[in-house]
């Protein structure tokens, strides 16, 4: 059986040789614009050819990420450096935006086309949007349990739909949904949608329960997951029917790359053979942890989420200290330490400097061990009995990642066919195990040889020797008729002129279809708004429905208070429609499979119309007045015009993340069915996670958490 395929990160040259080396299917990498990694080193688009000849030549695909909003004077950017795509013979684009592949299809019909994750698809009717889109595989949400993605999967047979999915297996998460998080762009400026994310989740923060600040002892990075590692449920994973599997980490090392991606291959190859995959956690560890845990994968379970302890690296524990003595510590070790590791004291407190240095001595007594830093190192003052231990990096580990990609690992298997008799050239067949195939002939004729004739074993030695090269011969089948000879430079120089030819041959692009049209014929000026516009309020308590307003602008919700901000109601859901008042129902923003029970009960609310805040509720509420919210992402008229003509909206919220001139640039082209927001407290995480539950109870989710949240004034 062919299994999923591996997906590793590349923010480099380094990180991408590191991946091809240890094994990984494809990649997926940024350029210098449009990319949501824009602190990673990249590459350039002029890098593009020789990097995709490279991976191709290796049987490895190459992907692209496009995976940010595009504003409507970046238009003609985008349009210009996929064009430079399409020419290089880039594998996919992952893209978030909808106006972008409504572009990408205009400019090319066939240009496969990858849903990014940030798209936020939770069920089956996000991927029927997606797949209107042109997109021929789906990146779900991080969100997604294992039992969500089967009911997602049964959904999709029922609409007799095959679209592939991916999932990420590795790396680290994020608390919020990918593109529903606001929290950087409303803090300081730097969107997470634009690939600037400045990483709030991973800072401390405070508990305030009834105006009072709640004591979390050491735990103050409430919203900073540990790492996911899905390896533990990867049989799950793949009887799930997952096509790819995504590993996290553009911003990370080399050596991080070579290390998952070396471990999951060996993992995947194991259990597509039937075999249990050991799990090599230690090297996970050391690779980047803050923590490693299934994350989502297994369902919710909040208490395991966030540990709140650390929001950055660890790497591997080691133990807590004993007592201090001779420039160092007593430490009874649960894992391994060498001189030259290096390790940190954890006093509980993170978000200030951390006492650590190199070890310079080992030795052990009994179950205990002493552990010698350099002189001047450590300000002794500073560590304590009690402190834990982490052993933050491991010399011999690092030199180890990085031979596995200082060479050649990855050897393309080939096959030999050789025919041939006396007095005709010998005639070699090669192919690949991606079907290309060469072949070549001798410029001098087969002899009939009295001594030392042409053995499968000589041909083998011979035709064989390709060290310097990415192939290794397989097998090689012998048509000879009798006994012949041929010299063996002659051997030698149909050797490399067949890895010469097939070499060049593996690295030719894919072609796709480009078509000469622009950007600029999905256009079209739309009137501008009548004056004076309609101001409109969203409410949420019955007290502030002060006046008669046009439905589509405003909402009534009987109940606020949902488990985690998502769609589990704590006390109670069952909208209550105001006496004599004209008004429309926002939906939570999530869906996830077999979640409709929560819209019909909007829908038997019989409001005027409804907020729609999701793919699920385009759907769901088809031929009902519908406004779209602020998280569909409208940052450009590509889009604006798609959701408008597409499900007729009575109006649509304009993205949070355009700023005065950027809103007028999109006004030009989206006319009077375009909503701005003009005041409200921007939402920052939309999260799965329940801080609430996590730190107030001793519940995994809202079913046994006590409901906290209703306790608190």
């Amino acid at each position: 059986m062919k299994g999923p395929e591996l997906l590793a990160p590349a923010g480099d040259w380094e990180c991408a040789k590191a991946a091809v080396e240890n094994g990984a299917d494809a990649i997926y990498f940024g350029v210098e614009q449009f990319n949501a990694r824009l602190r990673a080193q990249n590459f350039t688009l002029a890098d593009l050819p020789e990097l995709l000849a490279f991976l191709h030549g290796r049987g490895v695909k190459g992907y692209l990420t496009l995976n940010t909003l595009i504003f409507t004077d970046e238009l003609p950017a985008v349009e210009s450096l996929l064009k430079t795509a399409i020419a290089a013979g880039i594998d996919a684009l992952i893209v978030q935006d909808v106006g972008l592949c409504r572009l990408i299809r205009h400019l090319s019909p066939d240009l496969p086309i990858h849903a990014s994750t940030q798209m936020t698809i939770t069920s089956a009717a996000g991927v029927a949007f997606a797949q209107t889109l042109g997109c021929e595989l789906v990146v779900l949400a991080r969100e997604c349990s294992l039992r969500d993605i089967g009911k997602l999967q049964r959904d999709l047979q029922g609409r007799s739909l095959t679209v592939p999915l991916e999932i990420f297996i590795h790396g680290a998460l994020c608390v919020s949904y990918s593109g529903q998080c606001l929290t950087s762009e409303a803090l300081g400026g730097r969107s997470a949608n634009r690939g600037e994310c400045a990483q709030a989740c991973r800072m401390p923060y405070e508990l305030v329960v009834d105006g009072q600040v709640h004591d979390l002892g050491d735990r103050h990075y409430l919203l900073s997951p540990q790492d996911l590692m899905g390896m533990p449920l990867l049989s799950e994973v793949v009887a799930a029917g997952i096509a790819s599997l995504k590993i996290e980490g553009r911003l990370k090392s080399p050596e991080y790359v070579a290390t998952v991606v070396k471990s999951y291959r060996q993992a995947l190859d194991k259990v597509m053979g039937g075999q249990k995959a050991d799990i090599p956690r230690y090297e996970l560890a050391m690779a980047f942890s803050r923590g490693l845990y299934p994350g989502w994968l297994g369902g919710i379970d909040n208490q395991e989420l966030v540990d709140g302890r650390c929001g950055r690296k660890r790497g591997v524990y080691l133990g807590t200290v004993q007592a201090i003595a001779d420039r160092g510590v007593w430490v009874a070790l649960v894992e391994s330490v060498q001189p030259g590791d290096g390790i940190v004291f954890d006093r509980g407190q993170p978000q200030i400097k951390e006492e650590g240095g190199r070890v310079y001595r080992v030795q052990t007594q009994g179950d205990r061990t002493h552990l010698q830093l350099g002189a001047g190192d450590i300000d002794w003052r500073r560590v304590q009995p009690g402190d834990r231990l982490w052993k933050t990096s491991d010399p011999v580990w690092a030199k180890q990642a990085r031979q596995s990609y200082a060479q050649v690992g990855q050897r393309v298997p080939l096959i030999f066919t050789v025919d041939g008799e006396a007095g005709t050239p010998l005639t070699v067949t090669v192919q690949d195990d991606r079907g290309h195939i060469v072949q070549a002939r001798s410029t001098m004729n087969l002899e009939p040889a009295q001594h030392q004739p042409l053995t499968t074993e000589t041909l083998r030695q011979q035709l064989g020797r390709l060290g310097n090269t990415v192939f290794a011969l397989q097998h090689l089948e012998n048509r000879l008729v009798g006994a012949v000879i041929l010299p063996v430079k002659e051997l030698n120089r149909l050797r490399r002129e067949l890895g010469d030819r097939l070499w060049a041959q593996r690295q030719q692009p894919p072609r796709w279809q480009f078509t000469a049209r622009s950007h600029r014929d999905l256009l079209s000026p739309r009137p501008r708004p009548p004056a004076p516009s309609e101001l409109s309020v969203l409410v949420r308590s019955a007290p502030n429905w002060t006046r008669r307003s046009p439905w589509g602008l405003s909402a009534f919700m009987s109940n606020t208070k949902t488990h985690g901000g998502t769609r589990k109601p704590c006390s109670g859901f069952e909208p209550k429609r105001p006496p004599g008042k004209a008004f429309g129902w926002p939906p939570p923003h999530i869906a996830k499979p077999d979640e409709n029970w929560i819209l019909q009960q909007v829908k038997r609310a019989a409001p005027d119309g409804y907020l729609v805040r999701n793919y699920d509720h385009l759907e769901f509420f088809a031929g009902h007045p519908m406004a779209a919210d602020f998280s569909f992402n409208v940052a450009n008229p590509l889009t604006a015009q798609f959701l408008q003509e597409t499900y007729t909206l009575q109006h649509l919220t304009a993205s949070y993340d355009l700023n005065l001139s950027q809103l007028e640039a999109l006004l030009q082209y989206s006319g009077p069915t375009l909503e701005i927001t003009i005041h409200q407290h921007i939402p920052m995480f939309h999260m799965e996670h329940c801080v609430f539950c996590a730190f107030l109870s001793e519940g995994t989710d809202f079913t046994n958490c006590g409901r906290p949240v209703n306790n608190t004034k």
